[in-house]
């Protein structure tokens, strides 16, 4: 546990002297809106970073927990990453560890064309939320394989992008709920270094009353209305962005009483 602490400590050290030096490395840096992005809240988008680029993101949930990833662009079509995190980790309590190390990899399989959009698949096995062990899944099921197709335009004065896609996640040993899951999202950039994001996801694959065995209740699983998410970026830096998250807004999930909130920092260079 010491050791995940160290790695925590090293990572926040790395980053605090490029944030001040940010502006006298514009040749080496990337401004986050001179990329797309990457996910929405919780759902993919057929983004990638570039070749060489890295990020460093820190998710904060309820409850005190949080999770930690970070992603690499090792060409222009591919980015690989990890991620890992527990519960209480901000609190007064002994943090309890996710079971495993979850990875992130996402290949670029077209590029966006002016009358077609990218096409992207990957594979994603970190869910957002706390770990159930009893039912073998996070709060919010990861994405597990998926394809997204994402378009970029101008709505008003803003660089706006949809995004829709499909997946299939391997989060179903338990409730069984197997079924392909389908998503869509929207993101726009406008004045004042703020960018706003929304999602939609139909949860097809995390909508049954009911376990298999028809007579313990799936008290996990979401109530049929789909999990409706929104964020609000703010560009603190070229290279540093923080976010306020508002998830389920119409309040799915079966073991929650009102909607969710987080935070999430997000910093990005290249080596």
């Amino acid at each position: 546990m010491k050791t995940i602490y160290t790695l925590l400590a090293v990572c926040l050290i790395s980053i605090i002297p490029k944030i001040s030096h940010a502006q006298e490395q514009d040749a080496l840096s990337a401004s986050m809106y001179d990329l797309p992005p990457r996910w929405l809240v919780d759902l993919p988008t057929a983004g990638t970073l570039p070749r060489g680029y890295y990020d460093i993101g820190f998710r904060i949930y309820p409850g005190g927990g949080s999770i930690v990833n970070t992603d690499i662009g090792l060409s222009n079509r591919l980015t690989i990453g990890i991620s890992y995190g527990g519960d209480k980790i901000l609190s007064n309590e002994t943090p309890i560890w996710n079971p495993s190390i979850e990875f992130n990899l996402k290949f670029r399989l077209i590029d966006e064309l002016e009358y077609f959009p990218g096409i992207s698949v990957g594979f994603a096995s970190q869910g957002n939320g706390t770990y159930i062990s009893s039912f073998e899944r996070y709060t919010f099921k990861s994405r597990g394989f998926y394809v997204v197709a994402s378009r970029s335009f101008y709505f008003y004065q803003w660089t706006a992008g949809w995004h829709f896609g499909i997946n299939y996640s391997q989060e179903n040993d338990f409730d069984k709920e197997d079924d392909l899951n389908f998503f869509g999202g929207f993101d726009a950039t406008f004045k004042y270094n703020l960018a706003l994001i929304a999602e939609y996801d139909l949860a097809l694959n995390d909508d049954r009353s009911m376990l298999p065995d028809k007579i313990n209740s799936n008290i996990y699983g979401g109530k049929g209305r789909g999990y409706f998410n929104i964020g609000i970026k703010w560009l603190f830096t070229d290279n540093l962005e923080l976010e306020a998250i508002v998830k389920d807004i119409f309040i799915n999930r079966r073991d929650s009483e009102a909607i969710t909130r987080e935070i999430r920092i997000n910093y990005i260079d290249r080596f």
